[in-house]
């Protein structure tokens, strides 16, 4: 009966140090912690930095310089339209987009990223390089 006593006062006394220490508020509050942004910056060329996995590769340049190459809007011709007049495609440079498509297309200049924004009988409406153009059937 000692023993079972003496276990329950050992008990009571480690919870009630245990509760007193966790209520207790830190006597130094430290300011809130911001949490730290990581910042990745692509290299325009290979001095500025590598791949560290393919120190070798230059993909990363190549996609850097590919990126900022302007497509020039007179490469993309319009080749033909489809669909019923609810349900419209286009064909631009040998690649078919309906209405909020986006792709690649295969220019003079390089590949270029369009968006088909709008689809009318004999004009097209797309996005290159965020700026908004019409493009017409059969024109260059």
């Amino acid at each position: 009966m000692k023993t079972f006593l003496k276990i329950i006062l050992a008990l009571f006394v480690a919870d009630s140090t245990w509760s007193a220490s966790a209520a207790e508020p830190a006597k130094n509050p430290a300011a809130p912690q911001v949490p730290a942004h990581s910042v990745f910056v692509i290299p325009t060329n290979v001095h500025e930095g590598r791949d560290p996995f393919f120190p070798e590769s230059t993909r990363m340049v190549d996609a850097a310089m590919a990126a900022s190459k302007t497509v020039e809007v007179s490469a993309l011709t319009v080749k033909g339209f489809s669909g019923t007049p609810g349900h419209r495609f286009v064909i631009i440079n040998n690649h078919t987009f309906g209405i909020g498509d986006e792709g690649d297309v295969i220019t003079p200049t390089g590949r270029a990223h369009i968006r088909c924004t709008e689809i009318r009988a004999d004009v097209v409406a797309i996005e290159v390089n965020g700026q908004r153009r019409e493009l017409h059937l059969g024109a260059q």
